[in-house]
């Protein structure tokens, strides 16, 4: 993992701005502090910050190719690097690094945009091709890696964090307001948009290409699903054959020229990923959890457990409310974005424990509920799918109560609760958000919180609908489960779970996630896995657990899923909270920014206050949550923007001119 930065003339030449690259590349230095690399000419200029992990010594960064015609700045790993290398010196390709950025360069030459179907890897990358004077830019599948871009002044700049962007102090930086709506909706943007204004994303599975003046954006990857499953197939057969692919997976992840740990949360995800590199290390793994001081959100005990089964050699750091409130400012100056629950604050911190102990690399389970059928959001479809044949019938919402057997209220309330919440939206079945009706239903009356003139400049604007306006033309005749799962990962898994809580906390830290479910090759034979050995009845993630049923013990396989999760509100309302607090939530800077209004926000801190210790409601939670990250955002990029000293050429390890 890396930062990249650089800009390219649209039209025609000018003479390159190092000074402005030095700053952009100084003000992500924390996502590769190893070493920095520079490349300039007239018409582009690419920066690099590097975390060394392959090819410590000689993978420096920008890289060209044998007559230096091609360049490439590139963020993150080409797992199967070693594999493509002997078919690209086949090729008549001649390597002097045994770096993959290298692979990736050659690769390129050979076969062009079409190199992308032949990566196995999570990354971003730019490449200057001098011949053609143009510049191309690909995003990694499932969005891992992220990369941001905005056209101002005739210059195209793209960086792997907008605050790399915003070095340029005559780029505008604006709240978009359409984004805050977008993210009080679906808790993220849909790219292009980003929260702010003219800054896009490149989306997951895109590339974009700059030539002549023009820019044009093209998807090469895409996940699908199948309009019928295979119904003759076993689930044993099924998990041997996920099993195998997992152990694959682990295998490609754990190549690096650097140790590599693990993280251990002591749920069915982690628990398997830190299992399977057993099979390739006679050492004992070093594995990171998060314990928290509140019970409600403490998993150690299962952690200490697998830690013990496994033999790892376990490290732990424990959050408390005041350690959420203390970091929360810097998650959110990562983030680059407001977020709705603290659960990427506690990330943060495992990261930075991970970097204490000399670990850059981790290995993680994200992404196993998006693709094997592990969160309550596609238990939840599956019983509203079955209500919605029967509005009226009395019985079949009562699935919803063995769904949440543990919510805090008393039977009858939490038997109105669930029926009243669930039922909206269901006569809405055919509608392409339909799983997603509920949570959105909760997540927009944040914007209630809204003044009166930003609902004004958002007007009539359909966020609920960004996420169908390019669905794949079968989307209407899978599943309901596969439809669900197809807008969690295009949404929540790339736009928060890989961004907020993944890449951006990580990288803070300099430590880059390795993600064995991400591997496009089991996402895609998740996607054949029928509905049924996803979910039984209530039971989720059913060929996961069969298959990993040799390698984990039964307290873990039989173990009802806890969703990770980390204390909200009550973290910004104890004793001793920091001082910002009170400040960006005052009026008068609630006034002044102009977002939200301040009599709203005023009763909604009084009562979090006051309900400090007694159950709060998931909106109120996300209101509190989502303003005080709002009125964050603005403070540091809007307001106070500090633009870092450049670096100096001498300090790039690698400086290459070629002006003239």
């Amino acid at each position: 993992m890396c930062g990249i930065a650089g800009y390219f003339q649209m039209n025609g030449e000018a003479p390159p701005d190092r000074e402005l690259l030095g700053r952009m590349v100084n003000i992500i230095r924390h996502r590769g502090p190893d070493e920095f690399g520079a490349y300039f000419d007239n018409k582009c200029v690419l920066g690099q910050a590097r975390l060394s992990i392959i090819d410590l010594s000689g993978g420096s960064q920008p890289l060209g190719n044998e007559d230096e015609t091609i360049w490439i700045t590139f963020n993150g790993e080409i797992f199967n690097y070693i594999e493509l290398r002997p078919e690209l010196e086949k090729a008549g390709h001649k390597f002097r690094t045994n770096s993959d950025t290298e692979v990736i360069v050659h690769a390129y030459e050979q076969w062009g945009k079409d190199c992308l179907s032949r990566f196995n890897g999570q990354f971003a990358f730019a490449i200057y091709d001098k011949k053609n004077r143009s510049l191309f830019i690909a995003r990694d599948r499932l969005g891992i890696r992220p990369v941001f871009y905005t056209v101002h002044n005739g210059r195209f700049y793209f960086a792997s964090e907008i605050k790399s962007i915003f070095c340029d102090s005559s780029i505008p930086r604006k709240i978009d307001y359409r984004g805050l709506d977008e993210i009080f909706t679906w808790w993220t943007t849909s790219p292009p948009r980003t929260a702010f204004e003219n800054i896009s994303e490149l989306e997951a599975g895109t590339y974009i290409e700059i030539e002549n003046g023009h820019s044009q954006i093209s998807r090469y990857w895409s996940m699908e699903y199948p309009e019928e499953f295979d119904r003759k197939r076993s689930l044993n057969s099924w998990a041997e054959e996920l099993h195998a692919l997992l152990v694959d997976s682990v295998r490609l992840r754990l190549r690096a020229d650097v140790p590599v740990g693990a993280y251990l949360s002591g749920g069915l995800d982690s628990s398997a990923t830190t299992a399977l590199v057993k099979r390739f290390t006679q050492n004992r793994i070093e594995t990171f959890s998060i314990a928290f001081h509140d019970k409600a959100y403490d998993e150690s005990d299962y952690q200490n457990r697998m830690a013990e089964y496994l033999g790892t050699n376990h490290h732990q750091v424990k959050c408390s409310f005041k350690d959420i409130a203390e970091n929360f400012p810097k998650v959110i100056w990562h983030t680059e974005r407001p977020i709705l629950r603290t659960a990427p604050t506690p990330l943060y911190m495992l990261s930075a424990l991970v970097r204490q102990n000399k670990f850059k690399v981790v290995l993680t389970g994200e992404g196993s509920d998006e693709i094997l059928g592990g969160y309550d959001i596609f238990k939840e479809t599956l019983i509203r799918k079955f209500w919605a044949k029967d509005p009226e019938s009395s019985w079949r919402p009562s699935l919803l109560r063995r769904l949440y057997p543990t919510l805090p209220l008393s039977g009858s309330r939490a038997k109105f609760y669930l029926e009243t919440f669930y039922k909206a939206g269901l006569a809405d079945i055919d509608k392409f958000h339909f799983s997603h009706i509920p949570r959105i239903n909760t997540t927009v009356k944040i914007k209630e919180y809204f003044t009166e003139e930003v609902k004004e400049l958002i007007g009539d604007y359909d966020s609920p609908g960004v996420f169908g306006r390019d669905l794949p033309d079968s989307f209407f005749r899978w599943h309901h489960l596969a439809r669900a799962q197809y807008l969690e990962a295009g949404s929540l898994l790339s736009g928060y779970l890989l961004s907020s809580q993944g890449d951006r906390v990580s990288a803070a830290n300099s430590v880059e996630g390795r993600f064995p479910f991400l591997d496009h090759r089991v996402a895609e034979f998740g996607a054949t896995i029928p509905p049924w050995h996803k979910i039984l009845g209530l039971k989720e993630k059913l060929v996961l657990k069969k298959a990993m049923r040799a390698e984990l013990p039964p307290e873990i396989t039989g173990r009802v899923k806890q969703p990770y999760m980390a204390p909200d509100s009550n973290s910004f309302t104890q004793p001793d909270s920091p001082e910002y607090i009170g400040r960006m939530l005052s009026e008068s800077v609630i006034r002044r920014v102009g977002i939200f209004n301040p009599d709203y926000v005023s009763k909604l801190q009084a009562k979090c206050g006051r309900l400090a210790h007694a159950h709060l409601s998931f909106k109120d939670n996300m209101s509190f949550i989502g303003i005080l990250s709002t009125q964050l955002l603005v403070d540091f990029y809007i307001d106070n923007f500090r633009i870092p000293e450049s670096l100096s050429k001498g300090s790039f390890t690698v400086w290459k001119e070629d002006i003239g």
